[in-house]
């Protein structure tokens, strides 16, 4: 009796920490442009500033580094392969689930493949996220003090000004080679291609 007690409770403890994850976060395999429009469940929202595009450099805009607290441009980083994982925000389901991706599924890519996660958070939340989730091997930049990342790559969401689900990979030489505009905001982008792409720069 005492054994099918137990078991009835184990049982019940499955089903609620199951309702509690809730479905898997759909993975997004198509891209809307910088500079067009997204949704976010459902909503339309225009995307602002000047669209990036595959075969160009990087635009040359200050974020902060979240760790340093210095000045980063983007474009004057060349050598290494960028991976940027752009999240509206990092203290939110899906954008978390992306920087876990990021960095615990990211390990296979090559040693000269840099991650890096750019949102609008400040630095101080940056950090705190990366501390509590244990998330200390990839580097956080911020554009929180005035979007000029956003408005300088065609991806500030109009309604919320937040920056738009996105991967952007940018070359040794810093021009763009890859670029997936998440079109439901609700979604993840397509990691496993991203990190695939990525890779075969490094070869």
């Amino acid at each position: 009796m005492k054994n099918t007690f137990r078991l009835m409770v184990t049982f019940i403890f499955l089903l609620a920490a199951c309702a509690a994850s809730g479905p898997p976060t759909v993975m997004e395999t198509e891209s809307s442009e910088p500079g067009g429009s997204v949704t976010r469940k459902g909503n339309l929202t225009n995307l602002l500033g000047n669209a990036i595009s595959i075969g160009n450099t990087m635009p040359s805009v200050e974020l902060v580094d979240s760790g340093t607290m210095k000045s980063v441009d983007l474009s004057q980083e060349n050598g290494k392969i960028l991976f940027l994982s752009i999240v509206p925000s990092i203290d939110t389901k899906v954008c978390e689930e992306q920087t876990h991706y990021l960095e615990e599924k990211g390990d296979h890519l090559s040693p000269n493949v840099e991650r890096i996660t750019i949102s609008r958070d400040t630095p101080f939340a940056h950090r705190r996220f990366a501390e509590e989730a244990k998330l200390t091997d990839i580097r956080y930049l911020s554009d929180y003090r005035e979007a000029r990342f956003g408005l300088a790559t065609g991806l500030l969401a109009e309604d919320l000004r937040l920056l738009a689900r996105s991967i952007i990979i940018v070359d040794q030489t810093g021009i763009v080679r890859y670029i997936q505009v998440v079109p439901e905001q609700s979604h993840l982008p397509d990691m496993e291609k991203a990190f695939a792409f990525a890779n075969s720069l490094a070869k």
